[in-house]
């Protein structure tokens, strides 16, 4: 069971006590299989994606050793290109349900490997976890467009995906920021990611066109603060330029505009992304104002659909009680959640001096 000294750091007023952050990491790890593997819950389906997100909760909470067998999950269902399925029945490796492999599915164990290894100084684990790294790294720079987005998948038959998602590209950028620090610790120069961050960053920065439109979803409105493309009064007006059309004061942050439904896993990280840029009064404003999400046992309910006032759809997820977790961790300070989200620290790549 976990201990009350693993989530002290977990209490945020307002929004968990020590007791309600205890009930919550108890969910998570309900969710999690022997072998480490981390479905949304059990009987649905695993992706690479959310596993990680739920590990980095583990890892926040002190709960060191399940977090390690997620990513002992990953390194040991890791494909020979160097990807992962895009989902796992029940998080069974035997039973992939679909064979797309996303590449920011495959990039993110790159965010939280440093952030295993911010949260416990653990070489050892780096040495275990970095083949595994650089393999999902090479086999989503291979998707690489020559304007610097990525490519968003290579579907079951091999055929790679040219068009770009902002979304996902930013998730990237943040995993490849991460996968050069871990670079740095191995003392492993690694140019070419570097290059690669650089031109990433400056599409999503500079190049809007160069992404798919989906403009209608929140994730594509923060997520480019949120994984650290953008910073300083650009992140900041991004933010402002959006709020309107996506928060929805005293409930959370849509989904999709203007579908009357609001989701904890888009709230939590955009008060991530608020935090990230300073504001984290009104970061905690959205985790208070989320708080209507939260189950008896301690989990998250993945939606609201206000207009009708009903929970929708009636599931909770170990990613999305990770994801709010996390967002505590960061505003209470936690070191290595701090540094994997704020990314101060991180390397930024090579920015091209053209396009």
């Amino acid at each position: 069971m976990t201990s009350p000294e693993r989530t002290e750091r977990l209490v945020l007023p307002g929004v968990l006590t020590a007791e309600q952050a205890r009930t919550t990491v108890e969910g998570i790890l309900a969710g999690q299989r022997a072998d480490g593997a981390l479905p949304w819950f059990r009987g649905h389906h695993l992706d690479p994606w959310d596993h990680v997100e739920a590990a980095m909760a583990l890892d926040a909470a002190g709960e060191h050793e399940r977090a390690a067998a997620a990513y002992d999950w990953l390194a040991a269902h890791q494909l020979s290109d160097g990807s992962w399925y895009a989902a796992y029945a029940d998080g069974d490796a035997a039973r992939p349900t679909d064979r797309t492999r996303e590449t920011n599915f495959c990039a993110y164990p790159a965010v939280g490997v440093w952030h295993h290894y911010l949260s416990t100084g653990d070489d050892a684990f780096v040495d275990r976890m970095w083949p595994m790294v650089v393999a999902a790294v090479e086999f989503v720079l291979r998707l690489q467009q020559p304007g610097g987005q990525i490519g968003w998948k290579r579907d079951a038959d091999g055929t790679a995906a040219a068009e770009a998602l902002l979304t996902g590209s930013s998730s990237v950028y943040q995993a490849l920021r991460c996968a050069l620090a871990l670079a740095e610790r191995r003392e492993e120069p690694q140019p070419d990611w570097e290059l690669a961050a650089g031109w990433l960053g400056h599409a999503v920065r500079r190049h809007p066109e160069r992404f798919l439109d989906k403009s209608r979803y929140s994730m594509d409105w923060y997520y480019p603060v949120l994984g650290g493309a953008l910073r300083g009064p650009a992140a900041k007006e991004r933010i402002e330029e959006g709020w309107d059309r996506f928060v929805v004061p005293g409930l959370g942050v849509r989904c999709v505009v203007p579908n009357p439904w609001v989701t904890g896993g888009e709230s939590a990280e955009l008060a991530l992304a608020l935090w990230a840029t300073g504001e984290s009064d009104h970061a905690l404003d959205i985790l208070r104002w989320m708080q209507h999400l939260r189950a008896e046992d301690g989990m998250y309910w993945t939606g609201y659909v206000f207009d009708d006032e009903a929970v929708w759809p009636e599931e909770r997820t170990t990613w999305t009680a990770g994801a709010v977790l996390l967002a505590v961790a960061a505003l209470g300070g936690d070191d290595a959640t701090v540094q994997v989200f704020r990314g101060d620290e991180l390397p930024t790549g090579l920015e091209p001096d053209c396009c």
